[in-house]
């Protein structure tokens, strides 16, 4: 079969009567062409009937933009759990005209290397980093002659990043106990001052319980009891709370993320006690499971979303800032709080 040739802007100019040049001013937008609007509905005319396309990489030599972006990431497109990241940027790219190219890197150090290589061999006009979970990534030392936007994660080499801001999530989740009468007698699903003294699980979870504690403070709260695991999945939870619940019954759990209320939720029912009416819980992340709990989990979601788009808008932008973007956190109310 032989490939059909390639319809160029001089096909485009010759069936409308025009020059190359007059064309091309038209077909790329050009405010001052002093042509007539008969000209250009002609050359618009024959570039829909011959099925015209631009050659990008043609355009890329004269203007040095190729109009299109790398994503580079972790698990973040294999993960359903960060997928909205990948999803936000894409939309706003799309939107901004760019093809956006996705790179996973699985967190290996030679694959991040051979994807900036990759990006770079395609004269991207920018690097989007993303990270799955909110951490100081590792970016490869190779000159990157192009914007970078730090997504879900920060370097020292490139400061402009775009984070979720946990600590005003944090101290929302602490006012939502309060507004729900519910923080006088409150567990802390999760960590444990003390015996997490000197860890360090991320900068994110640091601001996040910042929050958490300084909201505490201003309102005089302490917590009942702190329940620290490492991990933060549903069978810790459940654990945790089940052996809680045979000394005591709190008023309300603060759970660090969603997984940990899963098993929560489940140790709560084993005891006979219903939710809120028994006790209340508020968490992070939402995760798709906090939506299928019965009562629904109210919880303070990662804006993945709205963090992709704003990475994207930050990396296109001519005078991008050398520091972090926080985007708020949202709430999602649903039935695991009493109503105060």
């Amino acid at each position: 079969m032989v490939a059909k040739k390639r319809v160029t802007l001089a096909d485009v100019a010759r069936l409308a009567g025009l020059s190359s040049t007059a064309a091309s001013m038209i077909l790329t937008g050009r405010p001052d062409t002093r042509l007539s609007a008969e000209a250009h509905a002609r050359v618009h005319a024959a570039a829909a009937s011959l099925g015209y396309r631009p050659n990008v990489a043609a355009r890329a030599l004269r203007t040095d933009k190729s109009r299109s972006i790398a994503f580079i990431s972790d698990y973040v497109a294999t993960t359903r759990f960060a997928s909205g990241l990948i999803r936000g940027a894409l939309a706003a790219a799309d939107a901004a005209g760019h093809v956006m190219l996705v790179l996973e890197t699985g967190g290996e150090p030679a694959r991040e290397v051979q994807a900036v290589q990759a990006a770079l061999d395609r004269q991207v006009d920018g690097i989007i980093f993303a990270a799955m979970r909110a951490r100081e990534v590792f970016v490869p030392d190779l000159a990157i002659p192009a914007p970078v936007v730090m997504l879900n994660g920060t370097s020292a080499r490139f400061p402009t990043s775009v984070l979720p801001d946990e600590y005003a999530g944090g101290r929302l989740a602490v006012e939502l106990l309060v507004e729900a009468g519910a923080a006088q007698s409150s567990v802390l699903l999760g960590h444990n001052a003390e015996e997490e003294r000197g860890l360090f699980r991320s900068e994110s979870i640091a601001r996040r319980l910042a929050g958490i504690r300084d909201a505490m403070a201003e309102h005089g709260l302490e917590f009942e009891a702190e329940l620290s695991c490492w991990n933060w999945e549903p069978g810790h939870g459940y654990e945790l709370v089940r052996k809680l619940l045979e000394t005591r019954r709190p008023r309300s759990i603060l759970c660090l993320n969603d997984r940990l209320a899963f098993g929560a939720y489940q140790a709560i029912g084993e005891a006979g006690l219903a939710i809120p009416a028994g006790i209340g819980l508020v968490s992070f992340d939402n995760d798709e499971l906090a939506s299928y709990l019965r009562p629904g989990l109210t919880t303070i979601g990662l804006p993945h979303e709205q963090m992709g788009r704003e990475a994207v808008r930050l990396l296109l932008e001519t005078s991008r800032p050398e520091s972090e973007t926080l985007v708020p956190m949202p709430l999602l109310r649903r039935g695991s709080l009493p109503a105060g």
